[in-house]
C-alpha cells in the first residue's frame, strides 16, 4: 500500500508539505483559470508565458492569436460574392434578371406610395443631400475629439473624404462596362448598378459609423440602435424611390447594397484599427494659497536638519 504523505516541520516553524504529482498541464496556459482541480497559478494571474499574456478577441473576428478570418472577412466576401451572382445573372439573362423586370413594372405601376413622395426618397440619395450630411458628421466628430484631447484629428475628415470619392470610382466604370438600359420611363443606358444607392448606402452609412467611433459611447446602446436603424430606413427609402420612380430596376438597387456594404466593411475595420476613444481630460487648476503654503512648508528644512 502506498502511504500517504504527511506534512513535515521544518527547523523555523512552517509547515512542508511534499510535492505531489500535477494532472492536466495541457491547460496551464489558460488566462485566468481559477478554482480547484485545475492547474492554474495559485492567484489566478496569467502564467509567465507570451501565450498566456494575449487576451484573444471574441470567436471568429479579429484580435484571435494566431490570425484567423474574423467578421470582417466574411462580409467582404459574402458581398463578393452576391455581386458577382447578380452581375452573371444580369449579363447572362438568367431567370434573376426576367424576375427583376416583372418586380420592377410592379413597382413602378401598381400601386404604391405616390409618386411625389417616392421622388422625394429618391432624391435623398442625390450627392447634393447626402454629401453635406456626411460633412457634417465628419465635423461634429473632429471638434468633439479636439475638445476631448486638445488636438486636431483629420481621420473623420480623410475617411469622409474617401467616402464621397470611393462611390463614383467604383459605381462609374461598371456603368460603362454594363451598359444596362432602365426602365421603359427611363432614358439612356448605364443603369447598373444605381449610383444613387450607392452614394445613399456609403455616406449614410459612413456618417453613421464616424459618430458610433466618436461621440456615440459604447454603453449607450439604444442611441446606437436608433441610429442604425435610421440609416437602414434611409437606405431601403431611397431604394424604393428609385424603383417606384422608374429610375432602376430593383437587381441595380441590390447590387448598390453589396458595393456599399463592401466598403463600409472597410472603412469599419480602418477606424477599429486607427481611432483614438478621446477621454475627458481633467482640466489642470492652478494651485490655491493653502496648497502654495502646503508646498512651501515641505520644501522647508526640519528643526535639527543638517544642511
Amino acid at each position: 500500500m502506498n502511504e500517504t504523505p504527511r506534512p513535515r516541520e521544518t527547523a523555523s516553524g512552517a509547515v512542508a508539505w511534499p510535492p505531489q504529482s500535477r494532472t492536466g498541464r495541457a491547460f496551464a496556459h489558460i488566462p485566468g483559470a481559477s478554482g480547484p482541480g485545475l492547474p492554474h497559478r495559485s492567484d489566478g494571474r496569467s502564467p509567465h508565458t507570451p501565450r498566456g499574456a494575449r487576451f484573444p478577441g471574441p470567436p471568429g473576428r479579429p484580435g484571435t492569436s494566431p490570425p484567423v478570418p474574423g467578421r470582417p472577412a466574411v462580409v467582404l466576401s459574402l458581398c463578393t460574392v452576391l455581386f458577382a451572382l447578380l452581375t452573371w445573372q444580369l449579363v447572362a439573362r438568367g431567370p434573376l434578371r426576367r424576375l427583376d423586370e416583372r418586380l420592377g413594372m410592379r413597382l413602378h405601376d401598381g400601386a404604391g406610395l405616390p409618386h411625389p413622395l417616392a421622388e422625394f426618397f429618391s432624391d435623398l440619395g442625390n450627392t447634393s443631400v447626402a454629401v453635406p450630411v456626411l460633412a457634417v458628421s465628419a465635423a461634429a466628430v473632429t471638434w468633439w475629439v479636439r475638445r476631448g484631447t486638445g488636438r486636431v484629428a483629420w481621420w473623420p475628415a480623410l475617411t469622409a473624404l474617401f467616402a464621397i470619392l470611393v462611390v463614383p470610382a467604383l459605381v462609374l466604370p461598371l456603368k460603362e462596362i454594363f451598359d444596362r438600359p432602365g426602365q421603359p420611363s427611363a432614358e439612356g443606358l448605364g443603369y447598373y448598378p444605381s449610383g444613387h444607392t450607392a452614394t445613399a448606402t456609403v455616406a449614410y452609412g459612413v456618417a453613421l459609423l464616424l459618430l458610433l467611433a466618436g461621440p456615440v459611447p459604447p454603453h449607450r446602446r439604444d442611441v446606437r440602435r436608433a441610429l442604425t436603424a435610421t440609416w437602414l430606413l434611409l437606405v431601403v427609402c431611397v431604394s424604393y424611390g428609385l424603383v417606384r420612380q422608374g429610375y432602376h430596376w430593383p437587381l441595380d438597387v441590390a447590387a448598390s447594397w453589396c458595393l456599399g456594404g463592401a466598403v463600409l466593411q472597410v472603412v469599419a475595420v480602418v477606424l477599429v484599427r486607427t481611432r483614438v476613444r478621446v477621454r475627458e481630460r481633467p482640466r489642470t487648476q492652478a494651485p490655491d494659497d493653502a496648497t502654495r503654503r502646503q508646498e512651501r512648508r515641505a520644501d522647508e528644512p526640519e528643526p535639527g536638519d543638517v544642511a
